[in-house]
Formats: C-alpha cells, sequence, structure tokens
C-alpha cells in the first residue's frame, strides 16, 4: 500500500473459508439458467425496499461545506469522491478517443447532483439525470440551474431530470426523446438497490445498457458481495463494522443470489436496506444486453494504481481526499481513537516516507474497501 495506509492485515480483512465461494459458486452454476430464462421462478422479497430508499435519501438534508468538513467521514465522503472521479475520467477519456462531439450521458441514480461539476469538467454536451428520490432529483437540477448561472460565457451540457425507480420503470419512456442513445451510463453506489430480485436487477440493467450506443460504457461503483461476505464470515453476530460503518444481515450462511438483504449504516449519510451482488450473475445478466466486463477492481486496487498517476495525484490533494498526519498544529485529526492511525504512525517511523502523510484513519479505510468499481462495454 501507499505511505500512510493500512494493509488488508491491519484492518483484519481475512478471508473467509473457500467454503463460502466454491458452495456459491456452485449455487450460480445450478440456478443460473433458470434466473435468466424464468425469472418469475426468482425469489421476491417484501414490497416497499425501494420506497424505503427513496424516503431516506429525500429526508437527507443537503449541508454546505463547512458543516461537511467536520462530518466524522469528512475524508472518506471525499475519498469516494475521487474514486468516482478518477474513474469517470478514465472512461469519458475512452469515449474521446472514438467520438470529440455530442458526447451524452446517462447519471443513473445521480442523487443530488454530487456528480455535475465532474461531468461539467468532461465536456460532455448531454447529460440524463436520474433517480428514485424526487426530492434529490430536484436538488439535483438546481444545483445544476446555479450552475450554469455562474458560468454564463462558459458552454455547459444540456440537461433532463426524471425521477423514476429504474428497478421498476423503463426510462426510455419518461425521456423527451425515447430513442437517445448515450456514451456512458454512470451507476454510483446504486446498483446494489436493484438487486432485490432478478426483475429488479434485470430493469435497472436495462435501464443502464439498452440505450448505450456501440462500444458505449456502464460504469459504476458498487459494494463488493464476496468482501461483504468474508467479513460476515469472520464475525462471531450476523454483523461487522466500526464508529464508521456497520453491516448486519438477516442470517448467516445462507446467501441467495437475489434478495439478499443487509442493513447498512454510514456515519450520518446512511441507513438503509441493501442487497448483496453476487457479481458473476451480474456479468452474466449483462450479456443479454450485448454487454462485456472490461474492467473489474476493488478500491483498494484502485487507488494504488490511480494514485502513481501525477493529475490523479493532484486531484487527490485538492479535492482533500486524504488526512494530513501528523495534522497541522492548529488541527486535530478525525478520530479519537489513538489506534486508527497505527499504520500511519508505524510509517512515519519507519523514515521512509515524506511528512505529511496523506492517510484514511483505519475504520475510514475499513468503510471503504468494502467496495469495487466496473465497467462494461457495449458489442457491437
Amino acid at each position: 500500500m501507499p505511505s500512510g495506509h493500512p494493509s488488508d492485515d491491519s484492518v483484519g480483512n481475512q478471508l473467509a473459508s473457500s467454503t463460502f465461494s466454491s458452495s456459491l459458486k456452485r449455487k450460480s452454476d445450478a440456478l443460473q439458467s433458470d434466473a435468466l430464462e424464468s425469472p418469475a421462478k426468482k425469489v421476491c422479497t417484501e414490497e416497499g425496499h425501494s420506497s424505503a430508499v427513496a424516503a431516506h435519501y429525500n429526508e437527507l438534508q443537503e449541508c454546505g461545506l463547512q458543516q461537511r468538513s467536520l462530518s466524522r467521514i469528512f475524508y472518506l465522503r471525499n475519498f469516494n469522491n475521487w474514486m468516482k472521479s478518477a474513474l469517470i475520467n478514465e472512461f469519458l477519456g475512452r469515449v474521446r478517443e472514438k467520438k470529440t462531439r455530442n458526447i451524452a450521458v446517462l447519471d443513473l441514480g445521480c442523487g443530488k447532483g454530487g456528480d455535475l461539476l465532474k461531468w461539467r469538467k468532461g465536456k460532455i454536451d448531454k447529460l440524463v439525470c436520474t433517480d428514485i428520490a424526487d426530492v434529490s432529483v430536484q436538488q439535483c437540477e438546481q444545483r445544476y440551474v446555479e450552475m450554469k448561472e455562474r458560468a454564463r460565457h462558459e458552454h455547459i451540457f444540456e440537461a433532463e431530470f426524471v425521477t423514476a425507480d429504474s428497478t421498476k420503470e423503463l426510462l426510455s419512456t419518461k425521456l423527451k426523446d425515447p430513442n437517445m442513445t448515450f456514451d456512458i451510463c454512470s451507476c454510483q453506489f446504486v446498483y446494489h438497490y436493484s438487486f432485490e430480485t432478478y426483475e429488479q436487477a434485470d430493469m435497472m440493467l436495462r435501464n443502464a445498457c439498452e440505450q448505450l450506443c456501440p462500444g458505449g460504457y456502464f460504469i459504476g461503483t458498487t459494494p463488493d458481495g464476496f468482501e461483504l461476505v468474508k467479513r460476515l464470515e469472520a464475525s462471531e453476530t450476523n454483523s461487522f463494522g466500526n464508529d464508521v460503518y456497520g453491516v448486519t444481515f438477516q442470517e448467516k450462511g445462507s446467501y441467495p443470489l437475489f434478495g439478499c438483504k443487509y442493513d447498512f449504516r454510514l456515519e450520518g449519510v446512511v441507513n438503509v436496506p441493501e442487497f448483496l451482488v453476487y457479481f458473476p450473475i451480474l456479468v452474466e445478466m449483462a450479456r443479454k444486453y450485448k454487454m462485456k466486463l472490461i474492467y473489474k477492481s476493488t478500491f483498494k486496487e484502485f487507488f494504488e494504481e490511480k494514485v502513481k498517476n501525477d493529475e490523479q495525484k493532484t486531484l487527490l490533494k485538492k479535492m482533500q481526499a486524504l488526512e494530513q498526519y501528523p495534522p497541522a498544529s492548529n488541527a486535530s485529526l478525525v478520530s479519537n481513537h489513538e489506534e486508527d492511525y497505527e499504520h500511519a504512525k508505524r510509517t512515519k517511523e519507519s523514515g521512509k516516507a515524506k511528512m505529511p502523510l496523506g492517510t484514511l484513519s483505519k475504520s475510514e479505510w475499513e468503510a471503504t474497501s468494502i467496495y469495487l468499481l466496473f465497467a462494461f462495454e457495449k458489442q457491437a
């Protein structure tokens, strides 16, 4: 790991027994064709999870930069935001190798518009923002309007805003131009909500991929199902986490391909039900929409790769995605627990790194390292 970051061992990310992987793979092989050919046979959980998610995000209060800077997870949120930026930049670059004009993007699960600036910097031409939470969509649109007003002499992409449950509704029927095609569909920290049932996961995938042009990309971030189960299996209970995040499963040892519900808590931001994504099933389902997996990486692997790039390293600092250790004389660390910085202390004492370090607390690293990034490409 780069200086100032805990290793997997230091955050207790032990491998669970290989019996989980092999048994789940056998279950997948046995059920996969049935899942894809006979969706009506898939287990359906109780109704209401999507409305609960919408209500949760509608109720979240918009807060300013000053208030966010006081948050226990200020650096974690910035780090995750940097990860998204690096992913988006990479695939916008790939699109520009094929075309330089009329670049269109679908932001699937746009939230309050946290990625609007990324699309502005990416100099795209058209953006469709959609989310299940109507208040979030309204705030996203307001952010866009304000962004345009502040940049009157700069070309800003055209935008369209749609409130819809993309796990149950066909987005194309809600667009101004139902035949519109996209170069990129970005789905950040959202797709796992759709794995409640096969039908919902398939509809979300259809909305993400059906209107991508050949060579277009479906990119995103989602919890790593295998990582979640590894940590669960290593726990003595049906839950795991720390003061920053927590994950609680309904039961241990049973992991259905769809509807495997767990409750996820992230300090001050998220406290909603989510569903385990078994990634090999997603890869198989994507073939239906002519999508081929071309990239998959854990956050740890992606960070190690991108931090070698000077431009991304500069952006990392600009976005305040890492905490300074030791802190400045007039500042304090976000965590009051000394053990949260043992990894940074060891690096400092080794004398092998330039001071001050950029780091995340151990608790934050444990929270962010449950995620992976992915990219699919539309085949001709």
